[in-house]
């Protein structure tokens, strides 16, 4: 928007130049030029139009934006999940395996007390194993 308001400042700063060069003519030729308030009216409708029109295309691409982020965050939570479906599988297979007499079974069943479940904990054990 920014860069909206310099081009619209720049054009007003132009036309406020233009201007006095037209009133230095003749008196006829005052006469076929339209009368400042209507021409500043006229530009001044035309800038805005011009503003609107830049407003509505930045709304549009900030929209889009949005919708873009929306869908990569939806995508992540997927991955996430489909990880942790993965993991689920790999940690209950290691369940099964572990010897709960050896020193990593009585090792992991310390570990597991701070969780609510086992296959979380051996969820977190494989995770940092990774």
């Amino acid at each position: 928007m920014d860069s909206i308001d310099k081009l619209l400042a720049e054009l007003q700063t132009e036309y406020k130049q233009v201007q006095p060069q037209q009133q230095s003519k003749s008196a006829t030729a005052k006469s076929f030029i339209p009368s400042s308030p209507k021409s500043a009216s006229f530009m001044d409708n035309i800038l805005a139009e011009v503003k609107a029109d830049f407003a509505e295309e930045d709304a549009v691409i900030e929209l889009k934006k949005q919708q873009e982020l929306e869908q990569e965050r939806i995508r992540q939570e997927q991955l996430k999940a489909k990880q942790l479906e993965g993991l689920k599988i790999q940690a209950k297979e290691w369940l099964a395996k572990v010897d709960p007499l050896s020193s990593e079974g009585l090792w992991f069943e310390r570990f597991a007390e701070s969780y609510p479940s086992k296959l979380e904990a051996a969820i977190e054990y494989l995770r940092s194993n990774e």
